[in-house]
Parts: C-alpha cells; sequence; structure tokens
C-alpha cells in the first residue's frame, strides 16, 4: 500500500484574515499526480502555499513529507522547501543573470559547494527538460513554452520529492501546454508526486488523473462528467 505524504485533517485556511478553505480533509499518496480544480479565487493557491508554509494552518492538523505543519519551527521551513519543486505560472526567475546563474544561486542558496557537483546538476536537470544548450540564455530571451520548461529544471535540482505546480500552462498555447504535461507524467513516472493547480480543463480530460475541487469554501473530490458540456457549466468562469 502506498504511503500517504500529504494529510489535512479539517484544516482551515487563511489568507490574512479571510478564510479562504474550510475543514479542509486531503491525503495524497506518494507518487500520485493530483489535480486541483475551481474557479479562480476559490482558494487552490492558498491550499498549495499551505503546502510549503507560506500560510501557516489556523486549525485542523496537516503533515507532509514527516513535517507538521501546525507545529513548524522557523529553521524547519527551509528544510521542508529543500525537498519540494515548486513551479509558478509567472515563473520567477532572476532576468538580471542567465539560466546557469539562476540555478547556481538556488543550489548555494540550497547548500550545495562544490563547483563541480554543481555544475553536473544543472546539465541533468536540463537534459530532462530536453534544452541542454540553455545554460548560456538570458531568461527573456526564451519564448513562454522555454521559460516554463526551464522552471520545471528548477524545480527538479535537488531531486524533490513533491512538485507544486500552480497553474503551469496558464499562459501557454495548446501545443506547447501538451508537452509540457507529458513532460510532467514523465517525471511522476519516476515517483515524484505532483499537485498541480489548474483550470486547464483541455489538459484534464487528455491527461487524466485524480482531481479535487476548491468550491464554496471547502475541498471535495471531483469525477469528471461523462459529458463535456456539463463540465464546462459547472467550472464556466475558472
Amino acid at each position: 500500500m502506498a504511503e500517504e505524504i500529504i494529510r489535512l485533517g479539517n484544516a482551515d485556511i487563511y489568507q490574512q484574515e479571510t478564510l479562504v478553505l474550510k475543514e479542509v480533509n486531503l491525503k495524497v499518496l506518494k507518487g500520485e499526480f493530483l489535480y486541483i480544480i475551481g474557479k479562480v479565487g476559490s482558494g487552490k493557491t492558498s491550499l498549495l502555499k499551505t503546502f510549503y508554509h507560506e500560510l501557516p494552518m489556523a486549525n485542523g492538523d496537516g503533515e507532509i513529507m514527516g513535517y507538521n505543519l501546525n507545529k513548524m519551527k522557523m529553521s524547519d521551513i527551509p528544510l521542508l522547501r529543500r525537498r519540494l519543486g515548486i513551479i509558478f505560472q509567472d515563473f520567477q526567475l532572476l532576468s538580471d543573470r542567465t539560466v546557469q546563474k539562476n540555478f547556481e544561486f538556488v543550489l548555494k542558496a540550497t547548500g550545495w559547494r562544490q563547483e563541480r557537483a554543481i555544475h553536473e546538476r544543472i546539465d541533468e536537470v536540463l537534459n530532462l527538460v530536453e534544452m541542454p544548450d540553455a545554460g548560456s540564455k538570458m531568461p527573456h530571451r526564451l519564448s513562454g513554452g522555454e521559460q516554463q520548461r526551464i522552471v520545471i529544471a528548477r524545480a527538479m535540482l535537488n531531486n524533490p520529492q513533491i512538485i507544486l505546480a500552480d497553474e503551469p500552462t496558464g499562459n501557454l498555447d495548446p501545443g506547447t501546454s501538451e508537452k509540457l504535461m507529458v513532460l510532467l507524467q514523465e517525471i511522476n513516472k519516476e515517483g515524484v508526486t505532483i499537485i498541480m493547480a489548474t483550470h486547464d480543463y483541455e489538459m484534464i480530460r487528455k491527461f487524466p488523473a485524480r482531481r479535487v475541487i476548491c468550491e464554496e469554501g471547502q475541498l471535495k473530490e471531483f469525477l469528471l462528467p461523462a459529458e463535456p458540456l456539463d463540465f464546462d457549466s459547472i467550472l464556466l468562469e475558472g
């Protein structure tokens, strides 16, 4: 039986003083691919932020990779985040330096010291996303799809157990989005748990996996209806 890598029990999630999601119950198994779906502003991003402790849990209990989300010490937060890969919709690449320097910054900030090991790891993740020659390029010289591949490579630098992806296909055309989904599925097949917040429902149809939905301040299991029109009507404002 697969082990639980994330568990939330009756968790209340706040954004400042506003209750975004109430009494969240969720279990994610190691190696699972999970979609978090819902309308804009429904709490998808807030839920992801809870996992990497940018939003502390107010009530309930939770655990991720053995870390107790209710009792996180400040010194534990960097340790937790080193075991996570985070993919942001707006890339968040440092625009004043090359891809190589972006990656060196991340690795050195997370404890890597040996230059040879740093360079070898950067080569590995660039090959993983099929962009072996991108290290010398500035981010703004890359297309949106190329930048998102670089962001996936950055997320893989520290061999994470979990990747949290926040609308990774949100700014991309359908063809590029599909290529990125294939890449994420390949990473998932290597045993990495992937949790993806999205309202790219066409990609969900093409790459089916378990879904939960943020709706009316709650998190619920969501089964994909047989008729596409039904699905679109439920999430029309996504």
